[in-house]
């Protein structure tokens, strides 16, 4: 731990202290470069090439897509009981996200003129969900229902397989109920390069979502602009705020839920309470023994955990806005009082019992959030990461010659002639045939 002293100090420097900033190696750059660039032109061969080298797995054509039968039977193989809990968990999800479906609008220009919005889905999408060494069908649910919700009717998931070509049955069941069956046993950076060309076997898709490891996140970096992503996702990261009121087996429960996800996660505790970092720490020790990814948690809560001091809550909330972390808990009395004074945030957790774990699975929220500060301009995934919106104008002929002058003198303005020349010749009877 790290315990950083702002009472009677100016919070200028506290986004320098405290921001876990989204860092890429050269190296990893340069390589997943050349896996894109590989796939790109050689299809089929280079993925299953790929997927060998990194998943140890020997994939073909005919294998590449998990058969319906497989996903059936993996489907088949999950206990009732856990298949109610991610069902249950399906309908929060989707409850909430149907709440984001934009609306069509069209406004009456005057003359019979108009013009308008229109809402349509995304065409084909990709979704990738972590695999290997963990399961993880709550980013298939966060991914897939908002997609639904928009209308979108081309999904397809990659998910990278375990040594032995599977993928964890959990993951399959959810698709399965989901109505998803364009499943691809791929990972890395040759997946997303898979889906964002297309090779032999996989059609290329208009978006990328999900997260994923530094050689996805830089792959999905190096294909935007050839296809959509939803965001480059950095290290977990969670901010608490609290006072002598929270409990601090709680804060560091909470804490370790992170630290567990990687060794560069960001865990930063700011605190009107002198007192709460130590007993934190205390309580981080004893929960390190009881977890079996503790190795990992221990390295991030080395590294990355940062406990800070100030002076009164409104200092706190100006430390955790220059932050901008990906999850936000308020950990303090009547915390919903003060939702509103965070301003950079990817998701907020409102009380002593709100765990930021409950949004990881359950409650409905999105789960894939803005990391590395970007939640100062971006956005939790929602139905809007799955919709275009195209724009329409009509105006008649009596609206456009009431105003064809004043479009004509502003193209003038920017020195564009042809676009006045486009305007006048409808009217101006030195270039109108009428």
């Amino acid at each position: 731990m790290k315990l950083l002293d702002y009472r009677k100090k100016p919070l200028d420097d506290v986004e320098k202290a405290l921001r876990n900033r989204l860092k890429f190696s050269s190296d990893a750059e340069q390589t997943v470069k050349k896996i894109i660039e590989d796939v790109r032109s050689r299809g089929d061969a280079a993925l299953f090439e790929y997927t060998k080298k990194f998943d140890g797995t020997d994939l073909s054509a005919n294998t590449v897509r998990i058969s319906k039968d497989e996903i059936s039977a993996a489907a088949k193989s999950v206990p009732e009981s856990i298949g109610k809990i991610l069902q249950d968990a399906a309908e929060n999800i989707r409850r909430f996200h149907r709440m984001q479906l934009p609306e069509c609008f069209e406004i009456d220009l005057g003359s019979g003129s108009y013009a308008g919005q229109r809402i349509l889905p995304l065409s084909r999408v990709a979704l990738y969900v972590p695999g290997g060494k963990a399961a993880y069908p709550s980013t298939l649910l966060m991914n897939a229902i908002p997609a639904q919700i928009a209308g979108v009717k081309d999904i397809c998931l990659i998910t990278p397989p375990d040594k032995e070509g599977n993928i964890s049955p959990y993951v399959l069941y959810a698709a399965d109920f989901l109505g998803i069956d364009e499943i691809y046993r791929i990972g890395g950076a040759q997946a997303v390069a898979s889906v964002a060309y297309g090779t032999e076997s996989i059609r290329r898709v208009d978006k990328i979502v999900g997260p994923g490891n530094q050689y996805v996140a830089l792959a999905k970096k190096n294909v935007f602009g050839d296809v959509a992503i939803d965001m480059i996702a950095g290290p977990s990261e969670v901010l608490v705020i609290a006072d002598a009121s929270a409990n601090p087996d709680f804060i560091a429960a909470d804490l370790l839920a992170q630290a567990e996800h990687d060794e560069q996660a960001g865990l930063y505790l700011i605190t009107t309470d002198a007192t709460l970092p130590e007993r934190v720490m205390t309580a981080i020790e004893a929960a390190l023994k009881k977890l079996s990814r503790a190795p990992i948690a221990r390295v991030a809560v080395e590294n990355g955990f940062y406990a800070i001091l100030v002076d009164d809550m409104d200092c706190a909330f100006d430390a955790a806005n220059a932050v901008a972390a990906e999850h936000v808990e308020l950990a303090f009395e009547n915390a919903g009082n003060f939702v509103d004074r965070i301003t950079n945030a990817g998701s907020i957790f409102i009380g002593h019992y709100t765990p930021e774990a409950l949004g990881d699975y359950y409650a409905g929220p999105n789960h894939t959030l803005p990391t590395s500060a970007t939640a100062r301009y971006a956005s939790p995934l929602g139905v809007y990461d799955f919709i275009k919106r195209p724009t329409y104008l009509y105006y008649s002929e009596s609206q456009l010659e009431s105003v064809y002058k004043d479009v004509a003198q502003f193209a003038a303005i920017e020195g564009l002639t042809a676009h006045r020349y486009a305007v006048d010749i409808r009217f101006d009877p030195e270039y109108s045939k009428k």
